[in-house]
């Protein structure tokens, strides 16, 4: 197993592995796989954190990251990230290999000098990861009540006391504006989807939309 740097010869194949690997997960069909094609030209997108995982001579997992913002209830903007979408082909989920991928990227991303993390996502994984809910950092979800505590929104600081040393005691945070471009384009999303082979879209348990 080796991870490194995407390239742009992978991009086909890792936009397909996202797609298969997200496929009728949280709604019928998914559009993650059109977020990471149109991700790579935005300027949010972190290109040293554009790591695929290689086993056997494929490509069976792939994690990108984004700059994001904590907003401060003065309304200062202080920098931030994310990640996601993390993918892992079907064949090898439920192997520890979406974990080793992550923990890799973690650890590449606080030798770049990032300091916290916010990101949607199942605490029962990314616990192991050392995610905790955001709410016990004093960051709030923009679409949640302030004093929810939200399952679904998970925090890390990379660098022990990052939040306190940038002036962070409470703030909101909302997914960057590039994680909707589906949604904002339906046209486009469906003409770029039509170039990939048909599969059935299933309404399944768990789904959000």
């Amino acid at each position: 197993m080796t991870i490194r740097l995407e390239q742009p010869s992978d991009y086909r194949e890792v936009e397909n592995l996202t797609r298969e690997a997200f496929w009728n997960v949280y709604r019928l069909g998914c559009t993650e796989h059109y977020v990471l094609n149109q991700y790579r030209s935005n300027p949010d997108f972190v290109p040293e954190l554009d790591l695929v995982m290689e086993e056997d001579g494929h490509i069976i997992g792939h994690i990108m990251f984004s700059r994001a913002q904590l907003v401060l209830d003065d309304g200062t903007r202080v920098p931030s990230w994310t990640f996601g979408p993390i993918s892992i082909h079907p064949d090898y989920k439920r192997k520890g290999y979406g974990l080793k991928l992550l923990n890799y990227a973690l650890e590449k991303a606080r030798e770049l000098g990032i300091g916290f993390l916010c990101m949607e996502g199942n605490i029962n994984f990314y616990r192991h990861a050392g995610f905790d809910l955001a709410s016990k950092l004093g960051i709030h979800y923009h679409a949640e009540p302030r004093d929810a505590e939200v399952p679904y929104f998970l925090a890390q600081e990379l660098i022990p006391g990052w939040l306190k040393s940038n002036g962070v005691i409470e703030a909101t945070y909302a997914p960057p504006k590039g994680y909707f471009v589906a949604d904002e384009n339906p046209d486009a999303f469906e003409a770029y989807e039509a170039t990939f082979p048909s599969k059935v879209k299933l309404h399944l348990p768990g789904q959000l939309v």
